[in-house]
């Protein structure tokens, strides 16, 4: 049995149009046109040339109804079916790539976080440039030959608890003058740890460099690695150097918040340590002040929290001043000079360590000790130099010279476009010139034990005798006076000491001194004086004088009390004699 089969054929409008009027039907012979050659014939006839008889019927019946078109329905179906799929990959692909870039996001925040735990890992940027060339030695392997040559100093126990991490709830500020072994105490502490757990950079003027230093010792790179934007998702927006160090620190506060509750499985036990080296190098202006204000806020939170303790190692006072503002849980740790029993075991081993082969002379030790003190500065380089007393009076001289170029007088003879510098250089010479006389009053300026004692001033009353409140802060920073923790002004160094002494006791200082400061007295008073010059006053020749001024005096309620009258008197011509 076979069965029908329906075959649909689309055709457009235009061709089904062509169909019908015959235009695109092709032409075949009908019976018609044969039955034409052999007779009439009784069928009706077609009047169109070339049109079939048998399409009559059926063109009629499609011109009083039109068939129906079978296609429209699927048309329909297929464009919903291509309008979802279009939809649906639209969104798949924004799934896809929203799903990609959170999953990047979150990655990318848990390496940062595993990058600055590196950070703390034993080893540090700062010790390898600090160690001598060559394989680096675990600090179990290290021989003693260093602590040999090594000066224990009394703060050094302190230093090793803070950076070991057992002495914790606090952050410390270390103050004392250039070269006296600030850093290399914290060196020294960092090295029998490995740098585990410690972190240090240095200080900078600039808070661009110094978001720069941080980022560097933290391992953190701000989001400059960041590749977000490629998945349409902004990263951290560009600002100041500030906010950028406030992130570095909210990412830091996330390690130390990890590394308290791990720390009872890890082999550390304290917090970790920041140290901030060299801090008297930021500007002491707003943007220093803002700076030195922010790490103060984390450092008073972080030693609350026992997360984080923080160093600060500064040469300079004004750093104290600023911190000592808000402090709370800060301690200052002052680095002082070594004392004569101190010193000069130290300078023994410093010379045997440059001089195996050279016989050592305790007068020797003892002349070197009294020309330039207890500084560890002073004594490497004594201790290196091939004639010791030779070396001490140079370091004399270097710091005369620099206290003479910064601070020189120039006398009655100077000219006022310097009296600015001029008042700052005085104001030194001035304050110079009391601590020798404060040194000739003490009692005893040097000990057995001890050794030196330095004469000092509290700063306030050093302010009174430069009569300037703001030198002094200047000074400090150039290493030619200064301040302790305790507020007391002194020489920086005893070869300083030696050279105010020096200057002081040159014949005739006392009047140049006076001398310059008696110019600048008349250069601010001709600066202060000011000149009236009065017209119109006159006198004709009859002697009728025209023009004048009176003035007004009031007392301070705003009352009257007189009037003053400026006139011309004619000269009195002279009497002729007889």
């Amino acid at each position: 049995m076979r069965t029908a089969k329906q075959v649909v054929i689309f055709r457009s409008p235009a061709i089904r149009y062509f169909f019908r009027t015959g235009a695109l039907r092709p032409k075949q012979p009908s019976i018609r046109a044969y039955a034409q050659q052999f007779g009439p014939s009784t069928e009706p006839t077609n009047n169109i040339p070339g049109g079939d008889p048998d399409d009559d019927e059926p063109r009629k019946k499609s011109r009083s109804k039109p068939e129906p078109e079978p296609g429209r329905e699927s048309r329909f179906g297929t464009s919903a079916y291509k309008a979802f799929e279009s939809a649906f990959t639209t969104f798949a692909s924004i799934a896809v790539l929203g799903l990609a870039g959170y999953s990047y996001h979150i990655y990318y925040k848990s390496l940062v976080l595993r990058k600055i735990e590196k950070a703390f890992a034993p080893g540090d940027p700062m010790l390898e440039l600090a160690a001598p060339p060559g394989p680096h030695v675990p600090p179990q392997d290290q021989s003693g030959d260093d602590d040999e040559h090594w000066v224990a100093r009394p703060e050094q126990a302190k230093i090793n608890a803070i950076i070991s991490g057992e002495s914790k709830g606090r952050y410390y500020l270390l103050v004392g003058e250039k070269g006296t072994g600030k850093s290399s105490m914290i060196l020294e502490a960092m090295k029998e740890h490995d740098g585990e757990g410690v972190s240090m950079f240095e200080a900078h003027a600039d808070p661009e460099i110094f978001r720069i230093r941080l980022g560097r010792a933290l391992n953190y790179e701000f989001h400059e690695d960041y590749i977000g934007s490629l998945f349409s998702i902004r990263g951290p927006r560009d600002t100041t150097a500030l906010l950028d160090i406030e992130r570095a620190f909210n990412k830091l506060e996330k390690v130390a918040l990890k590394n308290r509750n791990q720390r009872n499985r890890t082999g550390r036990k304290g917090p970790l340590v920041v140290i901030v080296n060299c801090a008297h190098l930021i500007r002491d202006d707003d943007d220093g002040n803002d700076l030195i204000e922010l790490m103060q806020q984390r450092a008073e939170q972080w030693a609350a929290a026992n997360l984080v303790t923080m160093i600060f190692n500064s040469d300079d006072y004004w750093v104290y001043e600023r911190f000592k503002r808000y402090a709370t849980r800060m301690e200052v740790i002052p680095i002082l000079d070594l004392p004569k029993s101190l010193a000069i075991p130290a300078l023994e081993r410093y010379r045997a360590k440059y001089f195996p082969h050279e016989e050592h002379k305790p007068e020797i030790f003892k002349q070197v000790y009294d020309l330039v003190g207890g500084r560890l500065n002073f004594l490497s380089r004594v201790a290196k130099s091939s004639d010791m007393l030779r070396m001490c009076h140079q370091i004399k001289e270097y710091e005369k010279t620099w206290f003479l170029n910064k601070c020189g007088i120039l006398g009655a003879e100077m000219d006022d476009d310097v009296m600015d510098q001029q008042k700052f250089a005085s104001a030194a010479m001035v304050l110079a010139r009391a601590l020798v006389q404060k040194d000739k009053e003490l009692e005893t300026n040097y000990d057995e034990e001890q050794g030196h004692i330095l004469p000092q001033i509290p700063l306030y009353i050093a302010r009174q005798i430069m009569t300037r409140a703001d030198f002094i802060q200047s000074y400090d920073h150039e290493n030619i006076f200064t301040i302790d923790s305790s507020a007391n002004v002194r020489a920086d160094s005893v070869p300083m000491m030696n050279a105010f002494k020096e200057i002081c006791s040159e014949e005739g200082f006392d009047d140049y001194l006076d001398a310059t400061l008696d110019r600048i007295s008349a250069i601010e008073s001709i600066n202060r004086t000011k000149e009236l010059t009065f017209k119109d006053l006159w006198i004709e020749q009859k002697g009728e004088q025209k023009g004048k001024y009176t003035f007004t005096t009031k007392d301070s309620r705003g009352r009257e009390t007189g009037s003053i009258e400026m006139r011309v008197v004619p000269d009195n011509p002279p009497e002729e004699d007889d």
